[in-house]
């Protein structure tokens, strides 16, 4: 199987997850929403809401931005996209029907994301925020970083290196 076909297969799997998963929920996975979601996918890394809108506007001329955020909103809420706050874009779950993953990991340069777990790094971020006097609100924490493929470069003389965060 190549590359090409066996992405192709990945992509498949995710969205009969996608459709499984909301199905049992008694939720419906609209054809726009499938779409938006498969857009996620096929890109494999992170997308601004008018980048979704771009591609969304190849296969349905009249895609507004409501639509897509509108399927944004349900894909959160299904736990099928991530929202990244980081970077402002969205991102595909990759294990939707798996473990729950609570630390997600976003290269502030391309845009790729790494879905991890650790629970009791977690518990004890939760213990630190609540020594602070806060509760956490999210059940994921996401942490900007560089990739391995962004970092190579990062290390080579950069004109416009990225800013320290």
């Amino acid at each position: 199987m190549n590359t090409q076909s066996s992405a192709a297969a990945r992509i498949a799997a995710s969205l009969d997850t996608a459709q499984k998963l909301c199905e049992s929920r008694g939720k419906r996975l609209t054809p726009t929403r499938r779409k938006v979601l498969e857009i996620l996918l096929h890109h494999g890394r992170s997308l601004k809401a008018y980048e979704l809108l771009e591609h969304m506007r190849d296969v349905q001329q009249g895609a507004a931005p409501p639509t897509v955020y509108r399927a944004l909103d349900f894909l959160v809420e299904e736990g099928l996209v991530h929202r990244l706050d980081a970077i402002n874009a969205w991102t595909a779950c990759h294990d939707a029907g798996g473990k729950p993953h609570d630390l997600l990991v976003v290269c502030t340069r391309c845009g790729s994301v790494a879905e991890l777990s650790d629970p009791g790094l977690t518990r004890r971020l939760a213990d630190k925020v609540a020594l602070a006097g806060f509760r956490l609100s999210g059940h994921e924490t996401e942490l900007r970083g560089l990739c391995s493929t962004c970092d190579c470069r990062a290390s080579e003389v950069c004109p416009n290196p990225p800013s320290v965060m």
